[in-house]
């Protein structure tokens, strides 16, 4: 059984599948996190879909690398959660299935190359609390716990 965050989903509503890859981004006490500008300011775990044939380590890297700028190497899986949204810019109301990996920031090749994403740092227990959607801030929080 996968955990739900968010809304439950509505009777005789069709969701499509939408399987995607996001990662914990630590250095130190804070994370690398996306903050998406469009359609409302977003704070996000860095991260997205799989795209049809794609590895979802193959999309974490390419993910992380357009909304952050930075590589990153040994994603290790430490979860997944399932949400139930709209994707408007899909139009698509969509099951996400949203893998969570922690891996390294290992260099910054740039500003992210996705537009409308800002890459920050926020200290990791900050991030539990700012995080847009409650699967993030829960492993956020999850993280923050073990620099306790």
């Amino acid at each position: 059984m996968i955990r739900r965050f968010g809304e439950p989903p509505v009777p005789r509503r069709s969701y499509g599948r939408r399987p995607g890859a996001y990662a914990l981004l630590p250095r130190g006490r804070q994370l690398l996190l996306t903050c998406q500008s469009d359609p409302e300011p977003d704070l996000q775990l860095p991260g997205g879909g799989v795209d049809p044939g794609e590895s979802p380590v193959a999309a974490l890297h390419r993910e992380v690398l357009e909304e952050t700028g930075w590589r990153i190497s040994a994603p290790r899986r430490v979860g997944v959660f399932r949400r139930f949204v709209y994707m408007p810019e899909y139009d698509l109301w969509a099951e996400k299935i949203c893998l969570i990996y922690l891996a390294q920031p290992v260099l910054r090749l740039g500003p992210p190359a996705e537009s409308g994403h800002t890459a920050r740092w926020m200290d990791a227990r900050t991030a539990a609390k700012a995080l847009g959607n409650a699967g993030d801030r829960y492993y956020a929080r999850r993280y923050a716990k073990t620099q306790s």
